[in-house]
């Protein structure tokens, strides 16, 4: 049973969550150290859209609340919308491909992959630029997709590499102990560093991986009545769960290289649109990759202005939220929430 009905029209719910995201991230770029005013910030931004800006007027607005919205906060806002839709879609994928809801990006080693590559990256002193990458982001790539476990057995196999590579990077540390404060702020998750670049790195992944993921959103609604009845329709099955694996890996690592590890997007932002939803990936896709969005703003919103001067970790706060919610979730649906 979801909460909304099957026959609500999806398509104005889903124009109004995006509706929804667009003003959490006006709100957001409001917020901060410096006081800028809701309007203000609306006409800043909407003055950089082509055919818009002939129509706005920055008279009466200071240079320096342009700069911090347009070159400081704007920049992280989205970088930050960008990383939750790419971990809640991976999320959603694994979920769905394994038909397990413990499956997300985290469990599966697809993260700490990611971390152990950036964390190489930084103790070798790869800072260069390749292909509008930084190299830390492409070691965080090949750390991420490098995990090539059978898909039978990777949900598991997954676990063991998550606690051997967090191990691992434990061990980096105590070697290399001039780069512990940059390591143990990487593996906590922040996007505190976000400039356009970082946005334009991982839009392409995002966007691309998205897609992709919803173009297997029939095959993920097959695979759901089980594998055998998915092979008589025509389904192939273990082609589709490789395409899904390679496709949510690369998205979730395209994330993680910019932001380290933030957890539970991936396992908790699922769970919440699919009991709204429904289990159907037509819908429950869009709708997830939009939530994942909405939630990791937030989240990094209360990040920067919970505790000012002091910074905390977006990890830190994704998992404030994602480690009660999950446990409520264990408590309150014992029954199978993929039959709807």
């Amino acid at each position: 049973m979801t909460l909304i009905g099957k026959r609500k029209n999806y398509k104005v719910l889903f124009l109004i969550s995006m509706i929804l995201l667009l003003l959490i991230i006006f709100f957001a770029s409001t917020l901060g150290a410096t006081k800028i005013p809701f309007m203000e910030t609306i006409k800043v931004i909407l003055n950089k859209i082509p055919w818009i800006n002939k129509y706005i007027s920055l008279q009466g607005i200071k240079k320096s609340h342009m700069i911090i919205i347009l070159n400081i906060r704007l920049p992280r806002i989205i970088l930050s919308a960008l990383v939750g839709t790419a971990l809640a879609g991976a999320g959603v994928v694994f979920q769905g491909i394994f038909k397990n809801p413990m499956a997300d990006p985290y469990v599966l080693g697809v993260s700490s992959g990611a971390a152990l590559g950036a964390t190489l990256a930084m103790i070798l002193n790869f800072t260069g630029i390749l292909l509008g990458l930084g190299a830390l982001n492409i070691m965080a790539f090949g750390g991420a997709v490098g995990n090539r476990t059978p898909v039978v057995t990777l949900l598991l196999a997954g676990l063991a590499l998550n606690f051997f590579i967090s191990a691992l990077i434990s061990l980096l540390m105590t070697l290399n102990r001039n780069e512990v404060e940059k390591i143990v702020f990487w593996t906590m998750g922040s996007v505190s560093a976000a400039s356009w670049k970082h946005v334009i790195a991982i839009l392409p992944f995002v966007i691309i991986g998205s897609f992709i993921i919803y173009v297997l959103s029939r095959d993920l609604n097959i695979v759901l009545m089980g594998e055998e009845t998915a092979k008589n329709l025509g389904i192939e099955v273990e082609k589709v769960k490789k395409i899904a694996l390679i496709v949510g890996s690369i998205v979730a690592a395209s994330a993680v290289s910019v932001s380290g590890i933030v957890g539970f997007v991936g396992l908790i932002v699922p769970h919440m649109i699919r009991l709204i939803v429904g289990p159907n990936h037509k819908v429950l896709i869009p709708f997830t990759l939009v939530a994942g969005g909405m939630f990791v703003v937030i989240a990094d919103t209360l990040s920067r202005i919970l505790i000012p001067p002091i910074e905390i970790p977006l990890g830190v706060i994704t998992s404030l939220f994602g480690a009660p919610y999950f446990i409520y979730l264990l408590c309150k649906n014992k029954t199978d929430i993929f039959k709807g």
